[in-house]
């Protein structure tokens, strides 16, 4: 009696799974990792930017690793507003209401643009090799059809 080939996906080797997000997904968690480390900078560190702006750096590449393949662009777009998400509880609205807090926001904003700006970039980085990698990926599987269906196997076959 004859064995039946394994399933394609039985035959690959096991990998980790991580987490994949969708595009809103991943700008639901990097809004909500980076207002949670803004209450957690204002209680250890009171308010501290620069605390803020360092643990932007990580939550942008986690953000930029977890989302999906077909949702790669939106990581970098998601990374600027949940910077300015998270910025309310350390920023001083200097007691002027709505206004005195709108003012402390783009005044923290201008004067971190450098963080902003630099997790913005890794997420950019992060995206281009992950995108780069997708399409090599794919590129070699249609050759790899091509030279299947050339020696008369069927794509995704195995020869006989």
């Amino acid at each position: 009696m004859a064995r039946r080939p394994a399933p394609a996906g039985a035959r690959q080797p096991h990998r980790t799974s991580r987490p994949r997000l969708t595009g809103l997904g991943g700008g639901l968690f990097c809004g909500a990792a980076m207002f949670a480390l803004a209450c957690l900078d204002h209680l250890l560190f009171g308010g501290s930017a620069t605390v803020y702006g360092v643990l932007f750096l990580p939550v942008c590449v986690l953000t930029a690793l977890w989302v999906r393949p077909g949702d790669l662009v939106t990581a970098p777009v998601v990374a600027p507003i949940a910077f300015a998400f998270g910025l309310p509880p350390i920023t001083d609205g200097g007691g002027g209401g709505f206004g005195g807090s709108l003012m402390g926001l783009v005044t923290a904003l201008a004067l971190q643009a450098g963080w902003l700006y630099g997790g913005t970039l890794a997420a950019v980085l992060v995206v281009t090799v992950r995108r780069v990698r997708l399409m090599s990926r794919r590129r070699a599987a249609r050759q790899r059809d091509r030279a299947h269906v050339a020696h008369g196997v069927p794509p995704g076959g195995q020869a006989r």
